[in-house]
């Protein structure tokens, strides 16, 4: 995603749980790299075509969550489990630096797609290539569909790749909507499905190439044209198919793990579909974490939605000085179990009005 005005503030309730998360992981850290560029930052040059930016792994053990950051059990959060969220992310992280076209981005793909199998998901893949800066790169959008008995679809969104920085392994950006999404398919799959729709399809998109693939001394260099490439090529897809009419409401979510969350309502979202999603997080107890100033806009996956005509929003945690936005330090330690969770528990609680809106 590229810049948009944001202020910082606001605290976290505590909870005096503690989860513990055994995972085998890789991690890639490195010190004094840059943050990444802001929407005056435009690419002059286009980078050197490389592979995912190589670097010695350091093993991890084991990751301990603070009282204060471990999820709620899901009993509390409409079933969806923050703890199973998490290892989600974990995992993710484990895989090391996922850019587009890389060993570790067909790792996760393959990961991804093993869990929606697990779950009983239908599930489609879109292998397509994309045009970029750096070459060409083969790309894919793996989609989990939930069948409903209307015409209308519910899309949610998130992206699973990294942005090109050496190093960086997103912890928040993007393991942490990717694995909100994962146990959402949990939940909505299946022949026994923890919850469905009254009517809707539930489409679950887990896109590829949100991030720039110009980097210039460590910045990603976005554009329009070097930039969402998945979401760009679904709704293309959609509108092929004649889908996209169907489509009632887009839900995207990104960098939504930081441990002290804040989500603002981001500028170029559907008012509507906003009111319905802060209105629902204010009656679940988080208008701490769901706040009403906006933010933005926000260039991200809902863009291509957006701009033909589809009702969508983006669900981030934003901050133009983000000490650890694609830098390495986006890492296990700067999330945690309890923003899943809460964003999870918004999301179940959502989507029936959502789907009721008229």
């Amino acid at each position: 995603m590229r810049e948009g005005a944001r202020t910082q503030g606001g605290t976290w309730a505590q909870q005096a749980t503690l989860l513990r998360v055994a995972a085998i992981v890789s991690a890639m850290v490195c010190a004094g790299c840059s943050t990444a560029a802001t929407n005056a930052e435009k690419a002059t040059r286009a980078a050197t075509p490389t592979a995912a930016a190589p670097a010695a792994a350091q093993p991890v053990t084991a990751t301990s969550v603070a009282p204060g950051d471990a999820a709620p059990p899901a009993s509390q959060t409409a079933g969806f489990d923050g703890a199973r969220a998490w290892e989600h992310l974990v995992k993710q992280v484990g895989f090391g630096p996922r850019p587009p076209q890389t060993p570790a981005i067909a790792r996760t793909q393959e990961y991804i797609k093993s869990q929606l199998a697990n779950y009983g998901c239908a599930e489609e893949d879109d292998d397509f290539t994309a045009h970029t800066p750096i070459g060409a790169l083969r790309m894919k959008n793996i989609v989990a569909k939930v069948p409903g008995t209307g015409r209308e679809i519910i899309l949610l969104l998130t992206h699973y790749d990294t942005v090109r920085v050496t190093n960086f392994v997103g912890a928040n950006d993007s393991a942490s909507s990717t694995a909100v999404m994962l146990e959402m398919a949990r939940l909505y799959c299946g022949a026994s499905p923890a919850h469905k729709l009254a009517s809707a399809s539930l489409w679950i998109a887990f896109l590829d190439g949100e991030e720039a693939q110009s980097v210039i001394d460590g910045k990603a260099q976005w554009t329009d044209e070097d930039s969402v490439y998945g979401s760009r090529e679904l709704a293309a897809r959609l509108a092929v198919s004649g889908d996209l009419k169907r489509v009632k409401a887009v839900v995207l979510a990104d960098m939504i793990g930081d441990r002290n969350l804040e989500i603002r309502r981001e500028a170029n979202s559907t008012p509507w579909l906003v009111d319905v999603i802060w209105g629902t997080a204010k009656r679940l107890g988080y208008g701490k974490i769901f706040l009403d100033d906006r933010q933005g806009p926000v260039g991200d996956d809902h863009d291509p939605f957006v701009n033909r005509g589809v009702n969508a929003v983006d669900l981030i945690d934003f901050e133009s000085g983000n000490t650890f936005w694609h830098t390495p330090q986006d890492a296990v330690d700067k999330v945690s179990p309890r923003s899943l969770a809460i964003v999870g528990h918004v999301l179940v609680e959502s989507l029936p009005g959502i789907e009721k809106h008229r």
